[in-house]
Parts: C-alpha cells; structure tokens; sequence
C-alpha cells in the first residue's frame, strides 16, 4: 500500500502522548508540531488513526503544499490542483482555516479563494461546479496557511473525533472527551489501579477511563467517519479494521461521584449510552464527606475553577478538597486540573508534577499529588514493593 503523509491535529499539551499513541499503531516518522503530530502511513494506518486514536481531533490527509508571496498565489495554486481526483460534480464541499498570514488577516478570506479555485477549476473543466454545504458536506477541506508556507488537506475525519457518539448529555462546563483521554494517559494509567473521580459531572472521564481500561476503540459509537465518502473508500479494509478484536478483560473498579443529582444523572445515562453501566459505578455524594471507596488508586478529577465564585469561594472549596485528600486519602495519587491558581495554593498539597494544558480556552495546569502512608521514608518503602502502582 503507497504510502503518504498523515497530520493529526489534537490540543496543546497532548502532543507527546498522541505521538506515542502513533507509536503504539507503528506510524513511521512521527514528528511533533504545535497542536500535532505528522507521520507516513498508508490508507490503513488513516483508518486507524481515525478510529482507534484517543486523543486526536481531526486526521489531515495533505494533498498540496505550495508558497504564498502575495494573495493572488493561493487562488492560482489551488486552482491547479486536480480536484476531479478527490471530488465530483454531485458532492458538496466545505473549506475551513488555520491561518496566521499578513496577507490574510480573515482565515474566511483565505477559505472563500480556495473556494473559489476549486468551482473555478470544475467550471472551466466540466462547466458546472460542485456545491458548497458548510452543515454536512461529502468532503471537508482543510487550509493551514502559516507565513508564506501553505497546505491544503482532505479532512479524513468529518466532525471532530472528540465527538465520540456516546453522549446523550451534558453539565454546565463537560470536559472534551479528547482531553479527559489525554489527562488520563499522561498520568500513565492503564487500569492497573482502582479509579476515582469524586467530582464526575456528566461522566467523561469516567468512559474514558473505562475504554482505556478494555481496550474499546475510541471511534467505536461513532456512525460514520469523513473518509468513507472519499471516492476511494475501501469499505472492506475499513470494515477489517472495525472488526478487529481490539476488547481485553478488566478488573478494575471505576467510580464516580457527584454533588448534583442532575450530574449523576445525566453521567449514567452517557455510561448507560456507552454500554458500560457494569463497569462504572456512580453516587451521589459531596466528596468533601466522603471515604475512600478503594484501598488505594488514582485520582482523575475536573474541579469547578472558580469562574463563577468569587476567589473565597474557590480557596476554601479547594483547601476542604486538600484537608479531605491528606486526611482521607493516603495511598492514592491525585491528579487535578485546573485554571485557579489560587486553588491550588489552597490544596497545601505540594504537587509532583505539572502539566500545563487547555480546557477548552482555559489555559490549566494539572497536577499530581502522591498522598503518602505515613512519612515520606516509609512511603517510598511500600511503593517499591507495589510493583502495580504505576501513575
């Protein structure tokens, strides 16, 4: 199978574990860029991409990269490309932008004059031009146009992977599905630990944590994928791959609870959606009143940040979150993320790591906090001998 490049967009902060998750699949060249990952790979390896990577968002197939001096040079290279090899006549097309151009301050300027190269191209070629849907087009084009250096792509994906097709609600502020994934790996987890977030809202991290844990491809409630109305779809490859038996065996406990009646709610009915209700546990309960549920595990948790309380407000909710972690939770590691700095210096926890991400366009640091037995000395001592406690 030829072989091309592929370029997968994800958020800031996930790069390097979307990149090994590009490892895992045996993607050749990977190379991290800002807000992606490009590597070589076959029509196969785009499938996969598509349906098995957790922590992308949209998989780029790059059809032209070319130079833009001056405005006119992005229409007239566009209109050279061979459109009729990727689109007909009875399909319809959207165009969308990443630009960061002094020619072109407006990424829909950018967008209108390749929209226009490609019904200028098929009018002078077929005399009739493809119609653009901007709703639910057949085929999506992608512009990455940075300084002069541009690149048009098939968007190999339709809507964005993090719509993983098992949602049926949602809270106020829900966590993306593509960064509680992410969250989830850049602890390490695996689901060699008992899992809890004491603060689920509708439930994401939770699913998440519980296809990580079983092996359930990331794409598997979605109904359908960009590429499958590509003009050279090969519907028994992708069906192989769709049918492969990805699914493992787990054990481990996952748990979720919630102050909000409604939030528990809305999460067992997206767990129910997911077809995972046997494996997750939800109750309704204030964490602040809590025991741990499990001897010990790993704590995965999106706390209110504050953008709607006044500071007092989130320092003390954040210090009676700290004071319950050091008192109730030794044996576990917290990971929290979160846009209040002053929340976190309310925790009186010192963090073992940070990392600094995006929820949504919140810029957020998530921490980790190893919640010691005892004294430090003595903590180091039991962990050595727990070879299966790896966060």
């Amino acid at each position: 199978m030829k072989k091309f490049k592929i370029v997968v967009k994800t958020f800031a902060g996930l790069e390097p574990v979307l990149a090994a998750e590009l490892n895992a699949l045996g993607a050749d060249a990977i190379s991290i860029e800002r807000r992606a990952v490009s590597f070589t790979g076959d029509q196969s390896m785009l499938y996969k991409a598509n349906f098995l990577l957790r922590t992308a968002l949209k998989v780029l197939k790059p059809i032209a990269q070319f130079k833009v001096n001056q405005k006119d040079d992005l229409y007239n290279q566009a209109k050279k490309i061979e459109w009729s090899e990727y689109l007909t006549l009875g399909k319809s097309f959207s165009i969308d932008s990443t630009v960061q151009s002094e020619l072109f301050v407006n990424s829909m300027y950018a967008s209108l004059k390749v929209k226009d190269a490609i019904a200028d191209h098929f009018r002078e070629k077929f005399g009739k031009r493809p119609s653009v849907n901007t709703e639910d087009p057949d085929i999506r084009i992608h512009i990455y146009l940075m300084g002069d250096y541009c690149e048009l792509s098939l968007d190999s994906s339709g809507e964005s992977l993090h719509k993983r097709g098992y949602r049926v609600g949602q809270g106020e502020a829900p966590v993306n599905e593509v960064l509680a994934a992410g969250m989830i790996l850049l602890t390490g987890w695996q689901g060699n630990v008992d899992f809890f977030d004491p603060m689920c809202g509708s439930g994401t991290l939770l699913i998440e944590a519980a296809m990580i844990a079983r092996g359930i491809p990331a794409g598997i409630y979605r109904k359908s994928f960009g590429f499958e109305k590509w003009m050279d779809f090969d519907e028994q490859l992708f069906s192989e791959i769709y049918n492969a038996d990805y699914e493992k065996e787990s054990t481990v406990k996952i748990l979720g609870s919630d102050i909000s009646v409604q939030s528990c709610a809305i999460a067992c009915a997206n767990i129910k959606s997911a077809g995972l209700s046997k494996m997750i546990e939800v109750e309704t309960k204030d964490f602040l009143e809590m025991n741990p549920p499990f001897g010990s595990g790993i704590i995965v948790t999106n706390p209110p940040y504050g953008e709607r309380l006044i500071t007092k407000s989130i320092a003390g909710l954040y210090k009676s979150v700290g004071d319950v972690l050091k008192q109730r939770f030794s044996g576990y590691t917290a990971w929290v993320i979160s846009s209040s700095e002053e929340g976190f210096k309310s925790i009186g926890l010192k963090p073992s790591r940070k990392i600094e991400l995006f929820n949504g366009a919140l810029p957020c640091s998530f921490r980790s906090f190893e919640l010691f037995r005892g004294t430090h000395k003595q903590t180091v001592i039991l962990k050595k001998g727990n070879s299966n406690f790896n966060t």
